[in-house]
């Protein structure tokens, strides 16, 4: 992998964490509301899901293998 792959997935992880943030607060305050729309609660825990998801793939992908 070159240096502008690994720039480009170290800059597509900070905005994929950032996101998966900003779900979580939304989820809480949602949550705490009392009146929330489990609906739209449920549907934002998938797309947090898929950001994990995605977050863990370049993760894994930045990580080098270590060949013991």
């Amino acid at each position: 992998m070159d240096r502008n792959q690994e720039q480009s997935l170290r800059d597509e992880l900070v905005a994929l964490q950032q996101r998966h943030r900003m779900l979580d607060e939304e989820i809480a305050e949602l949550e705490l509301s009392g009146g929330a729309d489990q609906l739209a609660i449920k549907r934002l825990k998938k797309e947090k899901l898929a950001l994990k998801d995605r977050i863990y793939a370049i993760e894994d992908q930045l990580t080098p293998d270590i060949i013991a």
